[in-house]
């Protein structure tokens, strides 16, 4: 376990029966999501245990090589090429060890959800459609996709099973809402079972997300 990417846990209530594994956006940490599990009201019986991982720190480009928490450096504003593949690639590694991690304790792939906000949310696309088993669910809130021209050929057949969450504020000045329907369109093309939320809200989450939020966990999650 000591391995395993840092992350702030919290724990299922009762008998440990399935995982949220949610990522944070840019120059934030698991940290800054933790609160949202008391506002999610998950029921006790559920047996929902929340991880968050922290993004390793890295220089990010287009923030004069500032270090800060990133799954991935970003060296311009086009959005074609914003996600540095390399990056995406290693922080697919170190969640794919989280959720191999949460398999080797006894949670089936079907008892586990992948979010993502904003970075996290790449993440979330690039990995989920892609694992090689059915997750319970893939959410991807105010974000968009890196490299949605090879996925085709790369998603898993399984994959197209998984419910997708996909939300996205009408006034996000940091990830333009058109980015967030673009992927929406892509998985659509493909045949996922994805369903699209938009809300007034800018770059962040809104109560009545997390709302719908509560809702879509607890339906995904339900033995």
């Amino acid at each position: 376990m000591s391995d395993l990417i840092p992350s702030v846990i919290v724990e299922a209530k009762g008998l440990h029966r399935a995982t949220v594994i949610w990522l944070h956006g840019l120059g934030d940490s698991g940290d800054g999501f933790a609160p949202i599990v008391p506002a999610l009201q998950i029921p006790d019986a559920l047996g929902v245990k929340f991880i968050f991982p922290h993004a390793p720190v890295r220089a990010v480009t287009i923030n004069n090589g500032m270090e800060m928490r990133a799954w991935y450096d970003i060296k311009s504003m086009d959005f074609n090429s914003r996600a540095d593949i390399d990056g995406v690639l290693e922080s697919v590694e170190l969640i794919s060890a989280l959720i191999q991690a949460e398999i080797d304790a006894g949670i089936a792939p079907r008892d586990i959800v992948l979010a993502g906000f904003s970075q996290g949310g790449v993440i979330a696309y690039h990995l989920g459609l892609r694992y090689p088993e059915a997750l319970a669910g893939i959410m991807c809130l105010s974000t968009y996709m890196a490299q949605p021209e090879t996925l085709a050929a790369e998603h898993s057949q399984i994959s197209r099973i998984v419910p997708l969450f996909i939300a996205h504020g009408t006034h996000d000045n940091v990830v333009p809402i058109t980015m967030g329907k673009a992927a929406f369109a892509r998985v659509n093309e493909l045949g996922y079972n994805a369903k699209w939320h938009e809300y007034p809200m800018e770059h962040n989450v809104s109560p009545e997300e997390v709302g719908h939020i509560s809702q879509w966990l607890q339906k995904v999650l339900a033995p």
